[in-house]
């Protein structure tokens, strides 16, 4: 398995949007996403800090992509 490539909420910000999430709410720094078909997820938005590895990993799982999934969509940036 190759290593998570980390990023920072902005960039993860797009690739959610890309998927077809919506933005639903923010509290805080924290924004709220939803999928038409039910998915959902939360991610924080802290200038200058990347998303953690492990909650990276958690929100890939609360969306239903795979990890290679993701590396795919990355590079198509």
């Amino acid at each position: 398995m190759s290593k998570l490539q980390m990023i920072d909420a902005a960039a993860l910000e797009k690739l959610l949007l890309k998927l077809g999430f919506l933005i639903i709410r923010q509290k805080g720094s924290h924004v709220f996403y939803r999928h038409t078909d039910g998915r959902y997820t939360t991610l924080p938005h802290h200038k200058g800090t990347q998303i953690g590895r492990s909650l990276l990993r958690h929100i890939l799982r609360e969306i239903n992509i795979t990890v290679e999934e993701y590396i795919i969509l990355i590079k198509e940036k």
